[in-house]
């Protein structure tokens, strides 16, 4: 599995472990490490809230805690006042934590242990109670103290992982800790990225703590976390000679009766992004709306699969799905695309009629672009299954249907069976109609300018993301529209010749 340059790679907590492990073997020094982690934990925090004078920090059993006692004794040797929150009782602790806990006393810092009538006091919280190697709903006194800090309303700094949020997959089993910014340790954690966590890890800083996970072969990253450096390796300037024979031709199948909309959304983005061609094969009734507001497009009112046959031999990449329903109609669109065999992009109601139809095509070419729900329906489990481990569950698609998975949501997930990227960009104002279908017509469009089907998913992901979030930040999230995306993915991709400075977003 290789990735460009710029993008960032993604671990399991059992794989930094390892590493963690082989760092300790090698200097024969593990307090040492421990040691680092709280320093870079100590030093990220003095740079984001340099003001600081009092500091609550909340301990817990393990390693994690550890850390938590070391940010304690370098706060309070800065002449920080610290709170130290024992969640565990110290002449419990064992080994390494145990060092670090008589660090913090040496330093001054006398640990008081957590009681569920304890008060809380602090400008800042540090959370360093439960770490990467917790799984399910956090047991009491620490159910207790993750809702008092969350109760406090003050900034929180979690250490490696917010306590509650499995750090494998993302998902909050009950609650966990909001924090304002996660320092996580020697490698980047693929939960911090994607599901319910992004609701409460804040902004994520990975601290190496000298450590090179790359360096070690053997241990390979589950994915590659995009940056908008992508963009511009993918999207080069293009030749004075280009025609636009050379960019593909789209086409686009949408739009069955009294759903014209989502054809005109999708044949628009396509265009935006640059194909050569686009082809909108809708029914007739929408052809006349479509000539009036893109004329570029060339559309075509079909009334099933006899007239939908020329249209798709001419194309290069077909998009298949958006306001097609469930009908007549939609079924023979499907169907004449499959039996085609033209590299494809298959969203929305094209997914449901998969499902329904008891398709058991699997296929190399195509790109299918679910959300949680839809892909529930694609693996026949419920839409909180595919949330509770989004990478699993973009893995099991792809080994049912083949081809390139797009698991649309909170971190989107693209997996091709070989490489799974994740895009950490995009915004809740994307929660509104017409958004997929943007999504949808953007892969198309890119299909016939990039080197595969696979790179148009993932640069697609990424241009409709950085789009949404280009326009809240011009006008809000609230009340973005699908529409609203086109101007700005035309200046995406567009960009500038990379630098020799990687943006690591």
């Amino acid at each position: 599995m290789s990735a460009s340059s710029s993008q960032r790679p993604l671990y399991l907590a059992g794989q930094v472990r390892e590493l963690d492990r082989r760092t300790i073997e090698a200097e024969d020094d593990g307090f040492a490490l421990m040691r680092r982690a709280g320093e870079a934990a100590y030093e990220t925090l003095c740079a984001r809230w340099p003001g600081v004078r009092r500091l609550c920090v909340l301990c817990g059993g393990g390693n994690n805690g550890g850390d938590g006692y070391v940010v304690a004794a370098l706060a309070a040797a800065d002449g920080v006042a610290v709170e130290l929150v024992a969640l565990k009782p110290v002449a419990e602790l064992a080994g390494n934590a145990r060092r670090a806990a008589e660090l913090a006393v040496e330093a001054g810092v006398l640990p008081v242990a957590w009681d569920d009538e304890l008060t809380l006091d602090g400008e800042l919280m540090v959370d360093a109670m439960l770490g990467t190697g917790a799984h399910g709903a956090p047991r009491a006194p620490y159910a207790a103290a993750i809702a008092e800090v969350n109760a406090s309303g003050c900034p929180v700094m979690a250490l490696d992982v917010p306590s509650g949020v499995d750090v494998d997959t993302g998902h909050v089993e009950t609650e966990a800790v909001a924090a304002t910014l996660t320092v996580t340790f020697i490698g980047d954690k693929l939960g911090l990225h994607t599901g319910a966590a992004l609701d409460v890890v804040g902004d994520v800083i990975c601290a190496s703590l000298g450590v090179d996970p790359q360096s070690h072969g053997d241990i390979t990253p589950v994915a590659w976390l995009q940056t908008r450096e992508d963009l511009a390796r993918a999207l080069p300037p293009r030749k004075p000679s280009g025609h636009k024979g050379n960019y593909g031709h789209a086409l686009v199948v949408a739009g069955a009766p009294g759903m014209g909309g989502a054809a005109l959304m999708t044949s628009e983005m396509a265009a935006r992004v640059g194909a050569g061609k686009v082809s909108l094969a809708t029914d007739a009734a929408h052809v006349s709306a479509s000539l009036t507001r893109f004329p570029e497009i060339m559309a075509r009112g079909v009334r099933g699969a006899p007239d939908l046959a020329t249209m798709i031999e001419a194309a290069d990449t077909v998009a298949i799905g958006p306001g097609i329903g469930s009908g007549a109609w939609g079924q023979a669109a499907l169907q004449s695309v499959l039996d085609a065999g033209k590299p494809c992009v298959v969203d929305a109601d094209a997914l449901n009629l998969l499902v329904r139809e008891e398709h058991d095509r699997r296929h190399d070419d195509w790109v299918l672009t679910p959300h949680p729900g839809e892909a529930g329906r694609l693996l026949g489990m419920s839409t909180g299954e595919v949330e509770r481990d989004r990478r699993d569950a973009v893995i099991a698609l792809q080994r049912r249907w083949g081809g390139t998975i797009v698991l649309k949501g909170a971190g989107t997930l693209v997996y091709d069976g070989e490489r799974l990227t994740l895009c950490p960009f995009g915004n809740p104002g994307m929660a509104s109609g017409g958004m997929g279908d943007a999504l949808t017509g953007i892969i198309a469009g890119l299909a016939g300018q990039l080197a595969s089907l696979e790179e148009a998913a993932r640069i697609g992901v990424l241009v409709h993301a950085l789009a949404a979030d280009a326009a809240a930040l011009d006008a809000g999230e609230r009340g973005l529209l699908a529409t609203d995306l086109a101007s700005y993915a035309r200046t995406l991709v567009n960009p500038q010749p990379v630098s020799s400075h990687a943006d690591h977003a």
